[in-house]
């Protein structure tokens, strides 16, 4: 059977394990029943994901001319801390900008790799962990918007990592640790804007990803420079395709590639 469509973050539910699908315009495939089996992708074309153009994607799944104007690629995505919609200041949309920076955001600590410090909407826990392949995570703030917990993982970055290995996720090269206790250690390094928004209470969440076989060396697949691959799945975690021979393909960071997959 083959699917065809443009490849978008593979939508996750969070259960034991996570369950992957991979969700196209007219169809879906639900990823972990293809573990254990040889597919074949090949790369067709690219369509951005904002204008739906046949464009080069430059960044995140847009074409260059719409990675500069979508308010879904504004500084503050990647850069909490450059929010300003509670300030009434507009970056590129200040309708959009209320709706998303204005909500309750979660400052958390994951451990994909290492322990990391990261922020995300209260709407995407668990999803955002899961995306970035943590088997552990815990909260330890909640405000009520997006800029206070910029300012509060910029704070705690000079405390604990803001990045995570992906070949050491990859290769569950990882080892538990107390999250509890590090967020203790990192209470007291929370800006006075958001101290009163500090999590006391909460135990850590804990995630299995559906993976048979770690590869010991990953090397990324480039499909748009390869033109296609086939191998056997192995695996799934974060937003990476695990296969047979150490080969990994990261999802996320091809949005907007049309693809043919061949099951």
């Amino acid at each position: 059977m083959i699917y065809t469509g443009v490849l978008t973050k593979m939508q996750t539910e969070f259960k034991d394990p996570i369950q992957y699908y991979l969700v196209f315009k007219n169809d879906f495939i639900h990823v972990n029943q293809l573990l254990d089996k040889n597919i074949q992708m090949k790369f067709v074309g690219e369509e951005c994901l904002n204008c739906h153009l046949n464009k080069e994607i430059y960044r995140q799944g847009f074409c260059k001319s719409c990675f500069f104007d979508t308010p879904n690629a504004g500084d503050w995505i990647m850069r909490p801390e450059l929010s300003t919609a509670h300030l009434g200041k507009e970056d590129r949309d200040l309708k959009y900008e209320k709706k998303v920076q204005l909500q309750p955001h979660i400052v958390y600590l994951a451990n994909s790799s290492n322990v990391k410090v990261g922020v995300t909407r209260k709407v995407q826990v668990p999803t955002r962990w899961i995306d970035q392949g943590a088997h552990e995570a815990i909260e330890i703030v909640e405000v009520p918007n997006r800029y206070l917990a910029g300012i509060t993982e910029v704070a705690l970055k000079d405390y604990v990592a803001d990045k995570t290995n992906w070949r050491k996720m990859l290769k569950n090269d990882v080892e538990d640790e107390n999250l509890k206790e590090w967020r203790e250690r990192l209470k007291a390094y929370i800006p006075s804007e958001a101290k009163d928004y500090f999590i006391a209470h909460n135990e850590e969440t804990h995630l299995k990803f559906p993976v048979h076989q770690y590869p010991e060396k990953p090397k990324s697949l480039n499909l748009k420079k390869e033109g296609s691959y086939s191998g056997k799945l192995v695996g799934v975690k974060g937003q990476y395709l695990i296969f047979e021979d150490n080969t990994v393909f990261n999802i996320r960071a091809n949005e907007g590639l049309v693809v043919e997959i061949g099951i």
